[in-house]
């Protein structure tokens, strides 16, 4: 897998190269690089974007901060495309670097979401555990070992189950 810097991304889209957006349709809505198609990760099709592209031309993949392009940019690797590139920083990185970004209506990107819940869940499973049943203090512990395993394998099973949810399509 290859990375491109966001400074490059400019000259990628004026040479009419393919930029895809693996982020939701919310997150795409609220913003995105000009220019960039959205294939949402929980529904990218790696088949049919292998045929809709040539084989010898590169495809760039953009997400949030870049962990979700890595696993869009595998899954097309693994299908045969050779000329993956995932731009390094995500669209964050982009915005710093003055790209052209599109901006509309306003939603919470899937990382917050998976920060509110699982601050959600831990207060409330805290609490529980004090006032109802010491059995409740399992919800804080769950969501701590959850963080954990994300945190070292940069895989977020609550990002993925929240990418899913009605207000993020």
């Amino acid at each position: 897998m290859n990375y491109t810097s966001p400074e490059e991304l400019p000259t990628i889209l004026k040479s009419g190269h393919r930029v895809i957006d693996v982020r939701t349709p919310g997150e795409f809505r609220a913003e995105h690089v000009s220019g960039a198609e959205l294939h949402p990760l929980h529904q990218l099709d790696v088949k049919a974007l292998c045929q809709q592209s040539e084989s010898d031309a590169p495809l760039y993949v953009i997400c949030q901060s870049g962990s979700r392009a890595c696993v869009a940019a595998e899954k097309l690797i693994s299908e045969g495309h050779p000329r993956v590139h995932v731009l390094d920083g995500g669209i964050n990185a982009a915005k710093s670097a003055g790209v052209a970004i599109v901006r509309g209506k306003g939603t919470i990107s899937i990382e917050r979401q998976v920060r509110i819940g699982a601050g959600v869940l831990v207060v409330g499973g805290c609490i529980a555990g004090l006032v109802l049943h010491t059995g409740f203090f399992a919800v804080p512990l769950f969501v701590g070992s959850g963080l954990i395993f994300a945190g070292v394998t940069d895989f977020c099973g609550m990002g993925l189950m929240l990418a899913k949810m009605p207000w993020n399509r």
